[in-house]
């Protein structure tokens, strides 16, 4: 029984440290094709984390960077939309159209392909600390940035899954 238990263990941590490698290298690996693209590394991994937002299967990981990209449009809508409230309200302009945005990104939450609500957040959080001055540059290098990083958390998933299948073979 010790035996047993002792090979286990093994087998555990030799698990944990080949699906910790398989991360570590396939970020690297994404983080250095953002940067060799003058793309910010930051914005890939919210590609990456929207992905891992659903992980159950690839058409989930792609639903939830779909929000993720959505979360960029509604962003942009926002900033539109405190810039036309501002003449009005000055500083209360933002109140109104935060709530506009979060009305959108949870009322969604039921709605399939667009429910989820994380990754719609996570769009808008990137946006808004990106801090674009132009809009479609800025939203063309957050979508590029972003897909490499969801391409990293699918190939990440795919290996990781190819390893356990492999050790489970053995």
């Amino acid at each position: 029984m010790i035996r047993q238990r002792s090979s286990s263990t093994t087998s555990d941590r030799t698990d944990f440290v080949v699906f910790t490698a398989i991360a570590g290298v396939v970020a690297a690996v994404a983080a250095f094709g953002s940067e060799s693209l003058s793309l910010e590394p930051w914005a890939m991994f919210v590609g990456w984390v929207a992905w891992f937002t659903r992980p159950a299967s690839a058409v989930q990981g792609v639903h939830a960077v779909v929000c993720l990209w959505l979360g960029f449009g509604l962003a942009i809508a926002g900033h539109l939309l405190v810039g036309a409230l501002s003449p009005a309200l000055g500083h209360a302009a933002l109140p109104p159209a935060v709530f506009c945005l979060a009305v959108v990104a949870v009322g969604l939450r039921g709605t399939p392909v667009v429910d989820n609500t994380l990754a719609w957040f996570l769009g808008l959080i990137a946006y808004f600390a990106a801090g674009v001055d132009e809009v479609l540059p800025g939203l063309l290098a957050l979508l590029a940035a972003s897909a490499i990083g969801a391409v990293a958390g699918f190939a990440c998933q795919r290996l990781q899954r190819r390893f356990t299948t492999a050790a489970s073979a053995h």
